[in-house]
């Protein structure tokens, strides 16, 4: 005897396991969002920042978008996390609570950011309101089905991105040079006249400073 197996209408009140863990992964990773621009300590906030983009990654991978999901955990959570961290540490930012870390606009910061997360709701509702994702049939996100969409549909954007992100990179560098360079310039460390006068710059011809080069080159001999 066989039983002809009968299809069950997809509704958002008769959702399915992978919906539940999609909705469940959801929340948690707009939690660690809201706590990663909430707190005042820069180390938390970037481990929260860790939790956010592999919630990310774990949304991708249940819309069966696993070469997404991939990119996001190697670039994402494995380079730009990591990078913040050694930023962190090379610029020996304060581990505990930073007062800095809040800059007083709040309010204007969540009116922007609500603003701009009803504005992507509303596109990609319109955008995909008769679109329905079979996740528990034939992955559509596979690396092969990406690389022909993405190098055969968006090769030309794709290329235009990598060309603005080179100038972005070359752009900071230069500037970064030139603020530097304008601070050198600016600075003019003086140390106090013994005898009461003006300071007198340490330069080069300093007799003080050429005192001390010869007095260091002397133990350096020793």
């Amino acid at each position: 005897m066989t039983l002809a197996a009968t299809a069950v209408p997809h509704g958002f009140l008769s959702p399915t396991g992978v919906e539940i863990a999609f909705l469940l992964v959801g929340l948690v990773t707009f939690g660690a969002a809201l706590v990663t621009v909430t707190t005042r300590q820069l180390v938390h906030a970037a481990l929260w920042l860790v939790v956010t983009l592999g919630g990310l990654a774990v949304e991708y991978l249940l819309l069966t978008a696993e070469f997404i999901a991939w990119v996001q955990v190697l670039i994402y959570v494995g380079s730009v996390v990591v990078l913040l961290l050694f930023g962190l540490m090379l610029t020996r930012a304060p581990i505990g609570r930073s007062p800095d870390a809040d800059s007083g606009n709040r309010w204007a910061a969540l009116t922007v950011a609500a603003a701009a997360a009803a504005a992507l709701v509303w596109v990609v509702v319109d955008a995909f309101r008769a679109t329905w994702i079979d996740l528990d049939g034939e992955p559509a996100g596979t690396t092969r089905v990406t690389g022909e969409s993405l190098f055969q549909n968006w090769v030309l954007p794709f290329e235009a991105l990598s060309v603005l992100l080179l100038a972005a990179l070359v752009g900071a560098i230069v500037l970064s040079r030139k603020a530097k360079a304008d601070a050198t310039a600016t600075a003019s460390p003086r140390t106090p006249d013994p005898d009461g006068a003006a300071g007198r710059p340490t330069g080069a011809g300093s007799p003080d400073r050429a005192r001390r080069a010869a007095e260091a080159d002397q133990e350096g001999v020793r």
